[in-house]
């Protein structure tokens, strides 16, 4: 754990289109035990009466608002005489610093950075994370201005590794000098700070360091050789790696999970033993998944997704093409790797249909819309949210592959997914320098397809419907059939607390429902007989439909009974089987290679 301070920001001139501010940072962590970083940000040749400074609320690749300005303290503005300068407080996010006739300003502040996780900022005794945004603010009107940050480390912290590039002529001691093109490109290089240990690689002409923090069971030499397949069999995909440098973050933590991309280095908190067995795909998988978001989301982007406003929302129907694409291809590329079997393959992608399938939220929300509604949603759970929401994730990777079935056969096995991430990547992020409109990206995938989307869109994207997922995989050898059954269902999520059986969620249209449980309810007692989770599990498995059984309930510390009658309901369950012909094996050979 570590922290980190705030302070002086170095001047770097480059010129804006309105006046030609100068910009610097300095990072200061003086204390890391308080968890508070020191920050400086300096800026000369202002030529306004008045300079607006803003913190951005969220993170870029995490879809929610957090309010990172509630960690500010002690925001003060100096001239560079040392003679205070007005501040005011604007908005939530905002500040407003009167100069005084002066041409250049100092502001300085504390962060308070006590959360470790992939998207905010941490600072403790043992090393410090910053997470820019959380971090950095920036001169509203100028966000193209380059310049510099001095990050000076705590006399203990021996090791700094981020994406930033280093000033090659500015090094005194432990203080290293970073420059920057402009603010995005400043907060879109996470920071670890501390006495990390890092380690090199080279893959697809790319120099990638691993900088590895905290205790775990990982092997160096293991690690280079699978995470550079893993590189390489992604750079093939869209064909170039745009990157010279890119730097692997990882925080080796109990219970880590999750990462977070950036356009030349990724963040990773992993748990700390994740390197053995099984979980060792899982963290394979992890390092694929964000590692290809540096082309999909960063580079291959919809045209909301930057560049960014830092002060709000910024709303997209695209989340299941930048992450459920990128949930496809994490898989896959494992198996290109040849850490899956295609049979393994196939099945992941049969549980991934399942899932989708069997999901209530699956026939409530389009996926489109849990695209759009990321932001209030899918990061703001609640018990009812299995109801009516659908994660992106899984169905954007189940449309992905329905999508490469599409390509594959149309092209004859000549192109699949990959070209029309090529032709993305070629099209608006090289040739247009932007992202692409939502008429562009159906246009696109007609082009790969030979298909009018149109209908496609209507049902499956902007709709609910269940996809004839046999019409699309059975050109490739697949037969893909439900054989689920209406099923008896008591409805009811519960686990027990402290000797309690409580419910935590209940399934729509389910026997709990119809009964009126709700969620917090206490279970106490079944036909008369108390129960635990175990017993309760016992009555309901057994069950068959039109069973009825006297609940005794506490809600509210009233004592209620309740009548269950026990429901059936359809569990979607879908079954893969070959059907290969001399036609069809050369497709799927070439889909699951």
């Amino acid at each position: 754990m570590i922290r980190f301070y705030l302070f002086s920001f170095l001047f770097v001139a480059l010129n804006t289109v309105t006046f030609g501010a100068k910009i610097s940072y300095t990072l200061k962590m003086p204390r890391p035990q308080n968890h508070y970083f020191q920050v400086e940000m300096q800026v000369e040749q202002v030529k306004q009466k008045t300079a607006t400074v803003k913190l951005p609320v969220w993170a870029p690749g995490s879809y929610l608002v957090r309010e990172f300005s509630r960690h500010l303290n002690q925001v003060k503005a100096y001239s560079l005489q040392g003679a205070t300068l007005p501040v005011i407080k604007k908005t939530k996010n905002t500040w407003e610093v009167d100069l005084k006739g002066q041409t250049a300003f100092v502001l300085k502040y504390e962060v308070y950075a006590f959360e470790l996780s992939v998207r905010t900022s941490f600072l403790d005794e043992t090393h410090g994370f910053v997470s820019g945004p959380s971090m950095f603010m920036y001169l509203d009107g100028h966000k193209e201005t380059g310049g510099e940050l001095l990050v000076q480390p705590h006399a203990s912290f021996k090791r700094i590794s981020t994406g930033l590039t280093q000033k090659s002529d500015v090094k005194q001691g432990n203080n290293q000098t970073f420059t920057f093109e402009n603010y995005d490109q400043l907060v879109d290089c996470p920071i670890e700070i501390g006495n990390q240990f890092e380690f090199d690689f080279e893959a697809a002409g790319v120099k990638h360091t691993v900088a590895m923090y905290g205790e775990g069971n990982y092997d160096p030499e293991r690690l280079k050789v699978d995470m550079a397949k893993i590189v390489e069999e992604e750079t093939k995909v869209v064909g170039v790696n745009p990157n010279k440098r890119y730097v692997f973050i990882v925080h080796n933590v109990v219970g880590g999970d999750g990462g977070l991309e950036h356009c030349n280095s990724n963040v990773l908190s992993v748990d700390r033993w994740t390197y053995d067995g099984s979980n060792y795909i899982n963290f394979l998988n992890l390092v694929a998944h964000e590692y290809f978001h540096l082309w999909n989301v960063k580079r291959i982007r919809p045209i909301e997704l930057g560049p960014f406003n830092y002060d709000q929302e910024v709303y997209t129907n695209y989340l299941w093409v930048m992450e459920g694409f990128t949930s496809y291809y994490d898989e896959l590329i494992l198996r290109r790797c040849g850490y899956y079997t295609t049979e393994e393959m196939q099945k992941k992608i049969q549980s991934a249909i399942n899932y989708v399938e069997g999901s209530a939220g699956s026939r409530v929300q389009p996926v489109a819309h849990a695209s759009f509604d990321a932001w209030i949603k899918a990061y703001r759970p609640n018990e009812n949210s299995s109801n009516t929401t659908m994660t992106y994730y899984s169905r954007g990777m189940v449309i992905a592959a329905v999508l490469d079935a599409m390509i594959i056969k149309q092209s004859n096995g000549k192109e699949c997914l990959d070209h029309l991430m090529q032709d993305l990547y070629q099209t608006y992020y090289v040739g247009k320098n932007r992202g692409f409109t939502d008429a562009e990206f159906k246009a696109c995938l007609t082009k790969h397809t030979g298909q009018d989307m149109t209908e496609f869109f209507l049902k499956y994207i902007d709709g609910t419907e269940v996809i004839p997922y046999s019409m699309y995989f059975l050109p490739l050898g697949i037969e893909v059939n439900d054989v689920g059954s209406v099923k008896p269902v008591f409805g009811a999520n519960v686990s027990e607390e402290g000797g309690k059986v409580i419910v935590k969620s209940i399934r729509s249209n389910t026997a709990a429902e119809d009964a009126g449980l709700s969620v917090n309810d206490e279970i106490i007692a079944c036909m008369n007989y108390r129960v635990d989770k175990p017993m309760l599990d016992a009555f309901m498995n057994g069950a068959a439909i039109g069973d009825e059984f006297e609940l005794t309930i506490s809600r509210d510390q009233l004592i209620r009974k309740v009548i269950v009658k026990i429901t059936g309901q359809k569990r979607s369950s879908f079954i893969f089987t070959n059907r290969h012909t001399d036609a069809t094996l050369p497709l799927y050979t070439y889909w699951l290679r």
